[in-house]
């Protein structure tokens, strides 16, 4: 899953930054509205999280924006404001929740995946393939009922593969949204976390079309 931060504060934004990737998210933070909808146009997001007060627009106008878009992600407002009209006034604008500041991250992070569960192509917290079982939120993977112990990127891999059962899944996709904006999309790190997974899931659950990318039946 892959988060856009449209977020000022540095602070805030840092510690996104190095506590999402914990939960399961690649995370590109935008300093301003207008890189963020820089961000947003070139990439694809699974959730947008937007600051209402950022230097040069307000984070509502920036979900405006975003919503004028074809495939529009769930997106969460963070605000100082909590009164009812200013809450009334962010749904209206396009928000789908708001998260008042100071907030605490394990909020913030039910509120992320309340918002996924949502999502128009959302999927079960649960996805399995043959004897293999991924439980998302308590980010726990077995095959044949044994525990499987995969690193954070190796997990996010096989979830964006599971959430893509029967599809072919290109290279460019993985990486965009397994890894953020700052990956290099020539780099062997794929090929390299691919086959650590291959070693520990211990059967041949993902196949490689050459050329084109990677399928699970």
């Amino acid at each position: 899953m892959r988060v856009l931060v449209v977020e000022d504060d540095h602070d805030i934004g840092a510690f996104l930054s190095a506590h999402l990737p914990r939960a399961g998210f690649a995370v590109d933070v935008a300093r301003t509205g207008a890189a963020g909808l820089s961000l947003y146009g070139t990439n694809e997001y699974d959730l947008v999280i937007i600051d209402l007060n950022l230097p040069d627009m307000g984070g509502d106008t920036v979900c405006a924006r975003v919503r004028q878009k074809k495939r529009v992600p769930p997106i969460l407002i963070l605000t100082v404001v909590a009164e009812a009209q200013e809450k009334v006034r962010l749904l209206n604008a396009g928000a789908d929740d708001y998260l008042a500041k100071p907030f605490s991250f394990d909020e913030l992070l039910a509120r992320m995946r309340a918002l996924l569960r949502r999502a128009p192509d959302t999927v079960p917290d649960v996805l399995s393939a043959s004897d293999i079982e991924m439980n998302i939120p308590r980010h726990t993977v077995t095959r044949a009922g044994k525990n499987v112990l995969l690193t954070r990127k190796e997990f996010a891999i096989l979830e964006y593969l599971l959430r893509r059962r029967g599809l072919l899944v290109s290279k460019s996709a993985l990486v965009e949204h397994v890894w953020d904006a700052s990956a290099d999309p020539f780099s062997a790190s794929l090929e390299t976390h691919m086959t650590n997974l291959r070693k520990k899931l211990k059967r041949p659950l993902i196949t490689t079309v050459h050329g084109r990318g990677y399928r699970i039946e």
